[in-house]
């Protein structure tokens, strides 16, 4: 096969070994199979080199599938506004060989990291939320099942233990109590030098655990797991609903979603995540500063930024802040909040810089903007300018539609109208 020619199945990539991609073959590859061309006009868009009139090539299919079976169980933990590993792993393939450093700036829950590592690259992530790493670490050092099962049946769950706030509108006073006690016993491991990959792995089901809508999770059913509500709000859900906490088994729910993350990797996957874990690196920086990163060393990011004031991380994060025992509170005030586009671009454009210093030449940036405020709100508009300004070349902006299927029609989602139905991608390349 020629390095310009490119095969495409269930949705998902597939190159010889070491085959990359040139910018022509690539523009050639999104138009082999679009549904849609169209463009965006930008006059005066500034670049390093000065203002000029752009028009930036426009793509628009369904490039990949959603259906959730084609990704890897291993990512099956819930985080608000992440996008689907399909995303990550469109361009990984397309744009990178095995051995390759992948970058997210805006870690989230990992999956970029992930995917990375399950395909055999190198993986780099960034989040000032230190929650990110928490999830994301134990799923590329992954314990076996045997000794997670006797791990938990060595951890002491004592009864009558309560948390210093008041839980009671989510926990049975016996599930409280066992929460309080893993809590505490994670804490002094850690606080001991003695947190291992067995105790991490814990920790992250837990966390991921801690409230949600079905039996699976410790708390009464709540809002969905992604996001937790206030113990106000709580009250408010158990008053409409007429329901108090039952008692969950803490260690069982614990075992069950293991066995769920665990369910279809492959010893070779399991192996491909240990390889990956051995160089990589995760950062709680800015992502406008990370010198922890080397200059010209990363082939490819693909990363989603938090967008305008959409998603209150900290407020979503509360209970899992408590239980990992993080400031949620200095974790907000270091996350971007923007209010309007002209503040977000302000904060965006240095992080553009730096992607640009640490980018390879010949490297990739895939930016996914979303879908901001039902549409109205473009930030791929906004984003070409800064990438151009901080030295890339825009290739093209890659529209990922989505086709629903009969279910989601009788649903009432028929079309692109409403919510975040798309994925907006600008693709930058480092030239020089």
């Amino acid at each position: 096969m020629s390095q310009d020619s490119v095969m495409v199945s269930s949705g998902s990539v597939r190159l010889p070994p070491g085959v990359m991609l040139e910018e022509g073959a690539l523009l050639e590859f999104f138009k082999s199979f679009v549904y849609r061309e169209e463009g965006t006009f930008l006059p005066g868009a500034r670049s390093r080199w000065g203002a000029s009139d752009l028009n930036i090539s426009v793509f628009t299919n369904e490039f990949w599938t959603s259906r959730q079976r084609q990704a890897s169980s291993i990512h099956e933990l819930s985080y608000r506004a992440c996008f689907k590993p399909q995303l990550p792993r469109f361009f990984i393939e397309l744009l990178t060989k095995r051995g390759d450093t992948v970058y997210d700036p805006f870690l989230g829950r990992g999956t970029t990291a992930i995917e990375a590592a399950l395909l055999g690259r190198v993986p780099i992530g960034n989040d000032i939320n230190p929650l990110s790493q928490i999830l994301t670490w134990p799923r590329l050092r992954i314990p076996s099942l045997e000794k997670i099962s006797r791990r938990l049946d060595e951890i002491p769950l004592l009864k009558k233990r309560q948390a210093t706030i008041d839980l009671s509108m989510f926990y049975h006073p016996d599930t409280e109590a066992e929460i309080v006690s893993l809590k505490n016993y994670l804490a002094q491991r850690l606080a001991e030098g003695k947190e291992d990959d067995v105790d991490r792995w814990i920790r992250m089901v837990a966390t991921n655990r801690l409230t949600g809508h079905s039996r699976g999770f410790f708390s009464v059913y709540t809002l969905p797991p992604n996001q937790a509500a206030s113990q106000k709000d709580q009250m408010r859900i158990n008053e409409k609903r007429g329901q108090k906490p039952e008692y969950r088994d803490v260690k069982a729910i614990i075992l069950k979603k293991t066995k769920s993350l665990l369910k279809d990797l492959t010893p070779l996957q399991i192996e491909a995540l240990d390889i990956s874990s051995r160089s990589a690196l995760f950062l709680a920086n800015d992502a406008a500063r990370v010198p922890e990163i080397e200059s010209g060393s990363v082939q490819l990011t693909v990363t989603s930024p938090p967008f305008l004031d959409i998603v209150e991380y900290s407020k979503d994060n509360w209970l899992r802040s408590w239980f990992n025992e993080i400031d949620a509170g200095l974790v907000a005030s270091k996350i971007t909040m923007s209010k309007t586009v002209k503040e977000w671009a302000h904060e965006m454009e240095n992080v553009f810089h730096e992607l640009y210093r640490i980018t390879a030449k010949g490297g990739y940036v895939a930016f996914e903007v979303g879908e901001v405020r039902k549409g109205k709100v473009k930030l791929e508009d906004c984003v070409v300018p800064l990438g151009l300004a901080a030295g890339f070349h825009c290739i093209a902006i890659m529209v990922n539609e989505q086709r629903f299927t009969k279910t989601s029609n009788i649903w009432g989602i028929s079309n692109n109208a409403s919510g975040t139905n798309t994925n907006r991608i600008v693709i930058f390349r480092k030239m020089a």
